[in-house]
C-alpha cells in the first residue's frame, strides 16, 4: 500500500489547568490514506476533536502538543513555520466545525466567506469561485442555490448554514478534510443528502477524511475504519464491519448499546383542561416576505412534553420565536393558561416573560464565555426573583444541586472550563432560575454524545415530574422523541402535517412525510445508506459536481 497521506506517531497533547499542564491525549498513532475515511468516536472529553485538530498541526488555546510526530504528505507539521502551515490550511487541509453558527462571521454574506480561501490561495478568481459555490450549494441540496449564498448567516436555518460550511470546506478541493460532527445540526432527511455528498467528494477527488462523531449509526455509513477513544487513550481500532459486528473492548460494546432511557407516554390530556400554552392558527412571516408559518395549531399541557419534529426550514424554531414574542404573528394568537399573550415580548409583563424560558441547542454560543457560572445563573435569579448577595448565591447553589453539579466546584468556573454536557446543564439551570411553567428545549441533546445526552434527558424528565413543567421539545432526533415525548407534532414547510400521541405516531399508517422521516433514521448497518439511496432512486448525489480544479 502507498504511504499514508497523514501519519501520526506517539501523539501526546497537554491542556493547562490551574497553572499546570495535564496530559489529555496519551500517545495516539494514526494512519490515513487518500480516498479513505477514519471515524473517531467516543464520549464527550475522549479527545476526538483534539486529535482531529492535531492532524492539521493545530491545537486550541490552552493546549499544546508535547510529544510525537505529525506528517501530512511527508511534511512534518510540527517543524514547519507558521507561514508554511497557513499555506496548507484551507487549500490542502480543510475543517468543518460542529457549530456553523459560531464559525461564520455574522457581518459578511455567506458567499463572500466561501470565496475567501480560493481567492487567497490563488485557486480561482472570485467570479469563478462564486460560480463553483453555487454548484456546491446545488450538490448539497441547499434551497435556492443561486441566491442563498448572498444572504447573511442569520438569514438561513442552522441546517442550511451547516451545509454551507461543508461547501466552503470543499471550495479548494483539499486533500484532507476534518469533519467535526458535521451533521449534528441536521434533520435526518437533510443528513442523508449531506452524508451522500461527503462520501461522493471523498470518492471522486480521492480525498482523505477524518470523521469525528458521537453518532454511531452515522459513522457506520461514512468510515472505512473506526478508532475508539476514551479519556485520551486509544481503546481499539478496526475496519468498520469488524468493529460493528465484533467489538473487543467492553467500553466499545457500551457505546454500541442502544440508548436505554425511554419514558412511557403519559395518558392523553383531558380535553376540558386548560393548556399551559395554546398555539392557535398562527401564520407568520419574516419582514414583508412570504409566510413561513401557515395556520399552525397545537396545545401543550402541564407536566407533558410535545415534540415538534421536521426537517431544516420546516418552521420548528420559528414557532418557538412566535411563542416567546420574538416574532409577532401575522394571524392567529398565543394563549398562556387560557389568557391571550401579547404578540411581542415588548408588550408582555415581567411575569409573562418569566413563565416561558428556553434551553438552547449550542451551549457554547448560549453562555457568555467571560461570565462565571454563578453570575450566568444568578442574573435571572436577581431579575425575576429580586434576590441579591447571599440570598442570590444560595438560590444559585440550590439550582446547581438541582442539575446535579456540585456548587463548590462549579460556581466560580467559566463556561470554557466545563464539558459540553455540563454547559448544557448550566443552560437548564438558567432556565429554571426564572421558575417558569413552560420551557422550550431547542435541540438540547443534538450536540452531545449518546451517554451524556441520556443523562440530560433523564434530568429533564425528573425536573418535569418534580416541578410539573410543560415542555416543547424541538428536535430532529426521532430516538429522542421516542425517549421523552408524550405527543408529537410533525411540521413541513411551515405547516402541521400530522400530530397525535407518541404511541400512535410511531405506528403505521403514517402521513407520507412522517414515513419519510421515520425511514431516514440511520441504522447500525454500513450498507444502510447505499440501500436507502437505491430505494429512492438516487444514483449519485455528486454527479453534478464540477471537475476537480488542477491547482
Amino acid at each position: 500500500m502507498s504511504e499514508p497521506l497523514v501519519k501520526i506517531r506517539g501523539l501526546k497533547i497537554e491542556g493547562r489547568a490551574d497553572e499546570e499542564w495535564i496530559q489529555i491525549v496519551n500517545g495516539i498513532d494514526l494512519d490515513l490514506h487518500r480516498g479513505k475515511v477514519l471515524g473517531l468516536i467516543g464520549e464527550s472529553g475522549a479527545g476526538k476533536s483534539t486529535v482531529g485538530l492535531a492532524a492539521m498541526g493545530f491545537t486550541r488555546d490552552g493546549c499544546r502538543i508535547s510529544a510525537g510526530t505529525i506528517e501530512f504528505d511527508g511534511i512534518d507539521l510540527r517543524s514547519v513555520s507558521r507561514a508554511q502551515r497557513r499555506a496548507l490550511l484551507g487549500k490542502r487541509i480543510a475543517y468543518v466545525a460542529q457549530s456553523a453558527a459560531a464559525s461564520f462571521n455574522p457581518a459578511h454574506k455567506i458567499i463572500d466567506q466561501h470565496t475567501e480561501a480560493p481567492t487567497y490561495h490563488n485557486v480561482m478568481s472570485k467570479k469563478d469561485s462564486e460560480a463553483d459555490a453555487i454548484d456546491l450549494y446545488n450538490r448539497l441540496r441547499l434551497p435556492n442555490p443561486d441566491e442563498i449564498g448572498f444572504r447573511y448567516p442569520h438569514q438561513v436555518s442552522g441546517g442550511q448554514l451547516q451545509r454551507a460550511m461543508t461547501a466552503m470546506a470543499m471550495s479548494c478541493r483539499p486533500d484532507l478534510i476534518i469533519f467535526d460532527e458535521p451533521t449534528t445540526a441536521l434533520d435526518v432527511t437533510t443528513q442523508i443528502e449531506v452524508l451522500a455528498s461527503i462520501r461522493d467528494i471523498v470518492e471522486q477527488f480521492n480525498t482523505a477524511a477524518i470523521y469525528i462523531t458521537h453518532d454511531l449509526a452515522v459513522v457506520a455509513q461514512m468510515a472505512d475504519e473506526i478508532k475508539v477513544l476514551l479519556k485520551g487513550d486509544e481503546v481499539e481500532q478496526a475496519d468498520t464491519r469488524t468493529m460493528l459486528s465484533n467489538p473487543r473492548e467492553d467500553y466499545t460494546k457500551s457505546l454500541w448499546a442502544v440508548r436505554s432511557f425511554t419514558r412511557p407516554q403519559k395518558p392523553v390530556a383531558d380535553r376540558n383542561s386548560t393548556p399551559v400554552v395554546s398555539v392557535a392558527n398562527i401564520t407568520a412571516a419574516y419582514g414583508k416576505s412570504v409566510d413561513v408559518l401557515h395556520g399552525v395549531s397545537f396545545d401543550i399541557h402541564a407536566g407533558r412534553t410535545v415534540a415538534v419534529v421536521g426537517e431544516s426550514g420546516s418552521g420548528k424554531s420559528t414557532v418557538a420565536r412566535v411563542i416567546t414574542g420574538l416574532l409577532p404573528p401575522r394571524e392567529g394568537h398565543i394563549e398562556f393558561d387560557g389568557k391571550p399573550l401579547a404578540p411581542s415580548y415588548k408588550q408582555r409583563t415581567k411575569d409573562e416573560l418569566r413563565q416561558a424560558q428556553m434551553i438552547y441547542q449550542m451551549a457554547d454560543t448560549a453562555l457568555n464565555p467571560r461570565v462565571r457560572i454563578k453570575d450566568i445563573i444568578g442574573r435571572p435569579v436577581e431579575f425575576y426573583g429580586g434576590l441579591k448577595g447571599e440570598a442570590r448565591d444560595k438560590r444559585v447553589a440550590e439550582l446547581l444541586n438541582q442539575i446535579e453539579l456540585e456548587p463548590s466546584m462549579y460556581m466560580d468556573r467559566l463556561p470554557g472550563e466545563l464539558s459540553g454536557g455540563q454547559k448544557q446543564r448550566v443552560g437548564i439551570a438558567r432556565a429554571l432560575a426564572a421558575e417558569p411553567k413552560f420551557i422550550i428545549c431547542d435541540e438540547v441533546t443534538s450536540a452531545l454524545d449518546q451517554l451524556v445526552a441520556e443523562g440530560i434527558l433523564r434530568l429533564l424528565a425528573q425536573l418535569q415530574d418534580d416541578l410539573d413543567l410543560a415542555y416543547m421539545f424541538i428536535t430532529h432526533d426521532l430516538a429522542t422523541v421516542r425517549a421523552i415525548a408524550d405527543e408529537v407534532v410533525v411540521m413541513k414547510e411551515g405547516r402541521v402535517v400530522e400530530s397525535g400521541p407518541k404511541d400512535e405516531m410511531f405506528k403505521p399508517p403514517h402521513h407520507p412525510y412522517t414515513d419519510l422521516l421515520l425511514s431516514s433514521v440511520p441504522e447500525m448497518d454500513p450498507d444502510w445508506l447505499t440501500r436507502l439511496l437505491d430505494e429512492r432512486g438516487v444514483d449519485n448525489l455528486g454527479d453534478a459536481a464540477s471537475a476537480r480544479i488542477d491547482t
